[in-house]
Parts: structure tokens; C-alpha cells; sequence
């Protein structure tokens, strides 16, 4: 059975709400703009009155969809999740809804994804790291799609990015490492295929390495997908081959968990025995014992800054301005001096 009832309207909103249409408008699509009390009264009305907007007119009349893509490698960890959620709620205080996708590390699936999302209406992407073939930017463009990078930042890069250097975060955790009289020094990597933040963390190593005289080639290194268990596998095969190793030293806190885990199932001490580090500083890496030395990134800071850099974009406000965050070292209990057993 159906209602003779018409559908609530704009107008009948602000007249349950003792507001103008503008101010109605203003709440649903930019809420952080309109003050609380006058924010409140309209969505109580809203609530009431069982209003929904037309978003369909809306994007016809701005020839927008209101919708950012972002496509992450993958939501099996906490790695993305922090910066992607002040990333979504930024884009929510400015009208716009966020439609996530995950490549699980495969720029194939990435690939499709960027399409899909183009096909659907995407004003704009957000894109994790540089690497991809320069088709993808091409289409992009013919497209007239922005796109933003995040988690990486390069000066010499065309795009524009909002992220940090991966390089530079880990050339100088590795001196800290250094310092503490390690030597033999073992890797426990991302693959470094298609994802360049895995890469220049490894190229941080080797570069602080041979700044401190020593032979790069020494480095053991592995590469592993982000998993803990992975983590603990690769801690294992380390051990096992070459010169005992006095730190690992991870490209992802995942994977310095699970090293970390397998020590104590060793009966290895940390850092008594052996020395681990990761990046990322994620909840983990606080929670475990001890606690892990770790490259801090600016997740969050991260997330807002490129949530207003891409809607800047996505409405001609700028052609696309890059920049760079610090990221700072967190130094914790699973760094100490090389053991001399």
C-alpha cells in the first residue's frame, strides 16, 4: 500500500527547523560551517520530518558526485586505517562521501579499481605511493579525474602528493641502529614490486649503511608479504643463515611484531639478545613488550591535509599543491646496544 503523503521537502525542513533553505543546505553538505545548536535543531527536523536529500539534482546542478575514491593495498591491517579514517571525516565536514577499494598489493586489481571508480563518478582519487605505469596518470587525465598521492612523498615527482619520505624516516632510524653498535644487521622487507614505499625504506638502510663505511651487500634482507606470521617466518630464516644477526630491522610494524614474537619463542631477549625495529608506529607497536622502536608517520595529519588538498582540487581551487610531513622516531624498549655474546 502506498502514501498519499508527499515527500518532505527543503523548504518544509527549514520551516520545522526556524531556519532559511541556505542554512538546511549548508548542514547537509558542509555541517562543519553551520554552529552546533543551529547544526543540531536542522537534523533533529531532518530526523522528524524523514527528509532526504536529492543528491541526484544536486550533482547535476555542480557537475559533481560528491564522491572520492581511494584505493588502499590492503585492509587486513592497521596500516592505512588511521589516516583513511581522518581522511573520510574531513571529506564528511565538507559534503563529500568516500568510496574505499583494496588491491591487495596487485596492480592489476588497482588498476581495474581506478576504472571502476572513474565509471562510477569518482570527483577525484586518492592513490597510495607513486609507482604505477604512466598510462593510469595518462587516462586520469584525459578523464579530467584529480588524483592525489599519499603515504610517499618525492620532490622530484609530477604528481601531487601529500605524504612523507620513506627514505629519509628510515635512513635515520638506521643510524639510531647504527649507534647502538649493530653490525650485523638483518631485513625483513615488504616486497618491493609495485610498491615504492617498501622500497625506498630498504633504500633508506642501504644508503645509511654505506654512509657509515660499511658494505651494503652485508645486509640480509627478505622480502615477505605484511602479515605477522610472515614476520615471524622471515625472523626465522634470518637466524638460520649468514652471521648472527644483532637487529632486524622491519619496513612495517606488522612484521617487527611478529619477529618480536618469535624471539620470545625462541628464548631470544629483546633487546638484550637482539635488537628489532619497525615503521609505521601503529596501536601495536605501543602494545607490545617491549615496546617497539618504530618510525612515527603522521597518519592523521596526513588523511585531513589530503582530504582538503583533493577537494581543493576536485573544485578548481588548486591545481594540486604537494607536501611533505615529518615523521619522527619513537624510540622504545626494543632497541638497546649490540649484544657482544
Amino acid at each position: 500500500m502506498t502514501s498519499d503523503r508527499a515527500n518532505p521537502t527543503l523548504q518544509d525542513v527549514a520551516k520545522a527547523a526556524g531556519v532559511s533553505t541556505a542554512t538546511v543546505s549548508r548542514c547537509l553538505n558542509s555541517p562543519g560551517v553551520v554552529v552546533q545548536d543551529t547544526r543540531t535543531r536542522v537534523m533533529e527536523a531532518v530526523e522528524r520530518l524523514g527528509y532526504t536529500p536529492n543528491f541526484g539534482a544536486r550533482a547535476m546542478a555542480a557537475k559533481r558526485t560528491f564522491t572520492i575514491g581511494a584505493i588502499i593495498p590492503t585492509m587486513d591491517n592497521a596500516i592505512f586505517a588511521r589516516g583513511l579514517q581522518a581522511f573520510q571525516e574531513e571529506l564528511h565536514t565538507r559534503g563529500y562521501t568516500l568510496l574505499v577499494s583494496s588491491s591487495a598489493y596487485r596492480q592489476d586489481v588497482e588498476d581495474e579499481q581506478i576504472r571502476a571508480l572513474v565509471a562510477r563518478g569518482a570527483d577525484g582519487l586518492l592513490l597510495i605511493g607513486y609507482e604505477r605505469a604512466p598510462s593510469v596518470y595518462e587516462y586520469l587525465a584525459r578523464r579530467n579525474v584529480p588524483v592525489l598521492i599519499a603515504w610517499a612523498y618525492s620532490a622530484g615527482k609530477p604528481q601531487p602528493a601529500i605524504g612523507f619520505d620513506n627514505r629519509a624516516a628510515m635512513r635515520s632510524l638506521t643510524r639510531e641502529v647504527l649507534k647502538c653498535g649493530h653490525r650485523s644487521i638483518g631485513v625483513i622487507s615488504a616486497m618491493t614490486k609495485g610498491n615504492d614505499r617498501a622500497l625506498e625504506r630498504v633504500h633508506g638502510i642501504t644508503e645509511a649503511v654505506t654512509e657509515a663505511g660499511l658494505n651494503p651487500a652485508d645486509l640480509d634482507i627478505i622480502e615477505t608479504p605484511y602479515e605477522i606470521e610472515n614476520g615471524q617466518a622471515a625472523f626465522d630464516t634470518l637466524m638460520q643463515r649468514g652471521a648472527k644477526k644483532t637487529a632486524i630491522m622491519c619496513v612495517n610494524d606488522v612484521l617487527a611484531v611478529g619477529a618480536l614474537l618469535r624471539a620470545r619463542e625462541r628464548g631470544l631477549r629483546v633487546p638484550e639478545d637482539i635488537s628489532i625495529t619497525g615503521f609505521d608506529d601503529i596501536e601495536l607497536a605501543r602494545i607490545v613488550s617491549p615496546g617497539l622502536t618504530t618510525v612515527h608517520v603522521p597518519h592523521r595529519e596526513m588523511g585531513r591535509k589530503a582530504a582538503i588538498e583533493l577537494v581543493q582540487m576536485v573544485e578548481r581551487k588548486s591545481v594540486g599543491v604537494s607536501l611533505e610531513l615529518q615523521s619522527s622516531l619513537q624510540m622504545r624498549g626494543s632497541l638497546g646496544p649490540a649484544s657482544k655474546r
